[in-house]
């Protein structure tokens, strides 16, 4: 009796060491999953329209097809979209090099006037305006190295679509031969229902910035409006940075009144989108605790990079529910799920201890 006690315990102990060792593996080769993972997340939502179109009596072949040319369409206007940018930024960063120059000499000036002795040299040491512009030019040449990595991960996706309903067919033969293994559906539709929300969410976002500082006037509004798409999907976080170029660059092109409408504008849209249509949309949320998605989006970040970030409420998602199917780790997801989850397990705990 008390070495089968003994050996439950040490069950959990022996499943965090296995964890650390799968996420050491998982660092290392980073370069090699991310790719995959993105493809594979990308693949599950792109497996809804698929599954729409074959009960409209599409072959799959067809609706595989018509999803894959979609998504080139997509990626190739993305691409378009930040190649243009990236030049046209690039010949105006002199100028705009220039202006920042002139905000900085202004700021010296007020700075003066209000009693703070501070030399010319000491602030344009701590505001370096070439620096802030090569930073800017770099950011916008790493998002177009993404998207040529774009090519790498449809060839996977290509392949994994092709593969969707012989997966199907090799998990009916686990099931038959393993016994039950529902939770692979609740991972899936989990998955689909978040990224698919998160989508339409990140899709809506986008095109008010792009509305908002059009009428403003800023410059590169499309640009600006792709980066709240994209950082919509990192959690808590994922607006605020997204805000803060668009910021910035409304400072330099218009001065502090441009800027002034620009913040407003991105505190007006987050508000409306994140406190008014996406938990209407989203409807029972994430199951995931507020505490939780932040620990989680800085740990994917630190294993995975960048990918991490938009990827890691979805990922702790898959790893909660993978969690939940064995009594020695449940409790690892009870401590990431939310409090009302964990009142409904004492309700039924409760419930069956007064029935015995």
């Amino acid at each position: 009796m008390n070495t089968v006690s003994t050996s439950s315990r040490s069950n959990p102990f022996v499943t965090i060491a296995a964890l650390l060792i799968i996420i050491a593996v998982v660092m290392y080769a980073s370069s090699f999953i991310t790719p995959i993972l993105l493809a594979l997340f990308i693949t599950i939502v792109c497996a809804q329209p698929i599954r729409w179109l074959e009960k409209k009596k599409v072959p799959n072949g067809i609706a595989v097809l018509i999803v894959l040319l979609t998504i080139i369409l997509i990626l190739f206007g993305l691409g378009e979209v930040i190649s243009r940018s990236i030049s046209q930024f690039s010949q105006d960063s002199a100028f705009y090099a220039k202006r920042l120059n002139e905000l900085t000499a202004s700021l010296f000036n007020t700075l003066h006037g209000m009693g703070f002795d501070m030399s010319i040299e000491k602030l344009e040491s701590t505001i370096n305006t070439n620096s802030i512009m090569s930073y800017s030019a770099d950011f916008l040449s790493a998002l177009g190295s993404l998207m040529s990595n774009m090519l790498l991960m449809l060839f996977i996706m290509i392949f994994m679509l092709l593969e969707l309903n012989s997966f199907k067919v090799k998990v009916k033969a686990i099931v038959n031969t393993e016994g039950s293994i529902s939770y692979l559906n609740r991972i899936d539709k989990s998955i689909r229902q978040y990224l698919g929300l998160m989508t339409i969410m990140s899709l809506l976002t986008g095109l008010l910035i792009w509305l908002a500082l059009t009428i403003i006037g800023v410059k590169y509004a499309i640009l600006w409006a792709l980066l709240a798409f994209l950082f919509n999907f990192v959690p808590n976080i994922g607006s605020i940075l997204a805000s803060i170029p668009a910021i910035i660059f409304a400072i330099i092109q218009m001065g502090m009144g441009g800027a002034l409408w620009t913040l407003g504008s991105y505190v007006f849209i987050n508000m409306l989108i994140g406190s008014i249509i996406q938990p209407q949309i989203m409807g029972k949320g994430l199951g995931l605790s507020t505490l939780v998605v932040f620990i989680s989006l800085i740990f994917w970040g630190f294993v995975l990079g960048t990918v991490g970030m938009f990827l890691s409420v979805p990922l702790t998602m898959v790893v909660k529910i993978i969690l939940e199917q064995k009594d020695s780790t449940k409790w690892i997801a009870i401590m990431l799920g939310t409090e009302k989850e964990a009142q409904e397990i004492i309700k039924i705990n409760e419930s069956r201890l007064t029935k015995s």
